[in-house]
Formats: C-alpha cells, structure tokens, sequence
C-alpha cells in the first residue's frame, strides 16, 4: 500500500482548487489527514502485534474466533465477518494452523465441511496479546475524554455513510 508520508500544504491544496473547481480544500485536507491517521494507526497496530508473532489478518481471526462462544467458526464466515476473500483467509488459517494457534475440524458425514477451532495454545496467545494491545490502545486515545471519543464516532459515523461516493 502506498502511503502518502508528505500530505499538501493549503497553498498547494488551494493551487489544484484554481485548476480543478469541484475541489473543496477542506474537505480534502481532512480527508487525507484521515487516511494518513488510518494509515499510522495499522502500521503501529502491525507493531505491536509483530512483538507477539502476529501480524493484523492472523490477530483478527483470533479475535473473530474468541467471540463465538464456542470458539468455532467457518472460513467463509470468518472471510465475510473479515472482509477478506475465502482464498486469503484459507492462507490466514493455513498460517494459524501450522502455529497450532487454530485447527480444522472436519465433518465426519462430510469432508467437505470444515470448521475452524481455537486451540488452546490460540486462546493463550491471545491471552499474552490483549493486554499488552489494550494498554497501548489506552495510551494512544488518552489525549481524548469520554466526550471527544463520543463525538469521534459520530464524526467518523458521518465519513462513513459518505464512503459510496467514492465508489
């Protein structure tokens, strides 16, 4: 993924608004603050978890898997609740598994059918992760109260209902 490391200045914003008359500058400074912000956040989030042996596709299945109540999923369910292809989760749980972190177990009337188990050895690495991830979570949103982080997401609720324009 590219990521913009040198975001434009108001001038330069307000040049392409001469050229381009649909540009809001506003609109388009906040937008790529925004993107550059999500950008960070999964480069620091891909950190954090790389100092458990996780990476972010591997950690939320795991996460995905401990909210059933009986630690079991399907891969396609796990795909959609991911918003990963069916391919590119069988890769994630292909990695999962040969870490013993999850295993599949198939159906005995039909092979074809699989579930994806949490294991022992996954529960415990989630475990030894989620602390160590709330506490940094905690750190990097202190600089906002309840209040802020309350009209943050409705703020980031508004951006989100806007997404289909760029589509």
């Amino acid at each position: 993924m590219l990521q913009l490391r040198d975001l434009p200045t108001a001038e330069v914003l307000d040049q392409f608004a001469e050229r381009y008359p649909d540009a809001d500058v506003t609109a388009v400074s906040s937008f790529l603050q925004l993107l550059r912000v999500a950008t960070d956040l999964s480069i620091a989030l891909d950190t954090c978890l790389s100092k458990h042996g996780l990476l972010q596709g591997r950690w939320w299945v795991l996460i995905l898997l401990m909210r059933e109540a009986s630690k079991v999923s399907t891969p396609s369910i796990l795909a959609d609740k991911a918003g990963v292809s069916r391919a590119t989760m069988t890769g994630l749980i292909d990695g999962l598994e040969q870490n013993g972190l999850v295993e599949r177990v198939f159906a005995q009337d039909d092979r074809r059918s699989v579930l994806i188990h949490l294991t022992e050895s996954g529960q415990a690495k989630l475990d030894a992760v989620m602390p160590d991830y709330y506490r940094r979570l905690r750190l990097c949103m202190q600089a906002l109260d309840e209040e802020k982080r309350a009209q943050l997401q409705q703020i980031l609720g508004l951006i989100n209902l806007g997404i289909p324009a760029l589509i």
